[in-house]
């Protein structure tokens, strides 16, 4: 009777241990040495400030498109660039977003878009402008985000979009959003900004507009030392930032959006936005606690 005890605790202890390993198999890993090698690489001189248009620009696109490929994922619809034109202030652009895909597991006909900005500022009186926090950072984010969603796949397809000319007036994802098939889209994230913070606070938007995603927000167990904060929505007397990156457009096609950010610093929109100034542990809690809730939206739906 002992002995049977003994194997049917033996049976039970195996199966929790099983059970434990699978779980843990799904929760969403990337490489935080990668996210801060990325980073760096993206904000290196190398690439002139990533202005639309320029060189440096091309050559961070070829770099980010490179790295997606390496990890075999797909350009959307078979194809990585996204070419469109627009003029501002009297000046033609040509502008190339780029636009990764990842088949759903379960929802392959309902879209979750993940975006950020690769172009910045470029070269202003000799000065080259690197915008590591605006926003290699998101950038970087995304690829990691690639990372994670090839060993564990989502229920929904994921865009993951790095938006061109943000800096000239949200131009690349004006673009994007008249182009989708919005019934399509449940929802987007988008990161700008998400690597420097010296109050260890990352802010999100979008609740306001959207009661799911209220909930969610207000529910998320929060698994990192940095503090999720909702504000700057319009609600609480501070900027405004419903409409202050590429999750505007979005917004304004009544598509739901979450955009995670931090507050300004001193160099933001300056030549000091380097990647030797950005807080390394807030950046690994930012890009966790974004990945934590694209998670939980994707196992929930809206």
């Amino acid at each position: 009777m002992k002995y049977k005890l003994l194997s049917l605790l033996f049976c039970v202890l195996s199966i929790t241990y099983s059970c434990a390993q699978t779980t843990d198999t799904k929760k969403a890993t990337f490489n935080e040495a990668k996210l801060l090698e990325r980073l760096e690489e993206l904000s290196s001189d190398k690439y002139e400030g990533r202005e639309t248009g320029k060189k440096g620009n091309d050559s961070a696109r070829a770099y980010i498109i490179n790295e997606f490929k390496s990890l075999n994922i797909s350009g959307f619809n078979g194809k990585f660039e996204q070419t469109f034109t627009f003029s501002s202030r009297n000046k033609g652009y040509r502008g190339v977003n780029i636009l990764a895909e990842i088949k759903g597991a379960k929802y392959p006909d309902k879209y979750i878009i993940i975006s950020a900005h690769y172009d910045h500022l470029g070269i202003r009186d000799g000065i080259i402008y690197n915008g590591a926090d605006d926003d290699a950072s998101g950038v970087s984010a995304l690829i990691s985000f690639a990372e994670s969603m090839i060993k564990n796949p989502p229920n929904h397809s994921v865009i993951l979009a790095a938006f061109d000319a943000e800096e000239i007036g949200l131009q690349g994802a004006k673009h994007f959003v008249k182009t989708i098939e919005k019934d399509k889209v449940i929802l987007n994230i988008n990161m700008d900004m998400i690597s420097r913070s010296q109050k260890d606070e990352l802010y999100v938007v979008g609740g306001r507009y959207n009661d799911k995603l209220k909930s969610i927000i207000d529910n998320f167990e929060n698994q990192t030392s940095t503090k999720l904060l909702q504000g700057h929505d319009g609600t609480d007397g501070k900027q405004n930032w419903t409409m202050a990156s590429d999750h505007g457009p979005f917004h304004l096609a009544k598509i739901p959006f979450l955009y995670f950010g931090n507050e300004d610093h001193e160099a933001y929109h300056k030549p000091t936005d380097d990647f030797e100034d950005i807080t390394p542990q807030f950046y690994k809690n930012a890009v966790n606690i974004i990945l934590a809730v694209f998670n939980t939206i994707d196992a929930s739906g809206l």
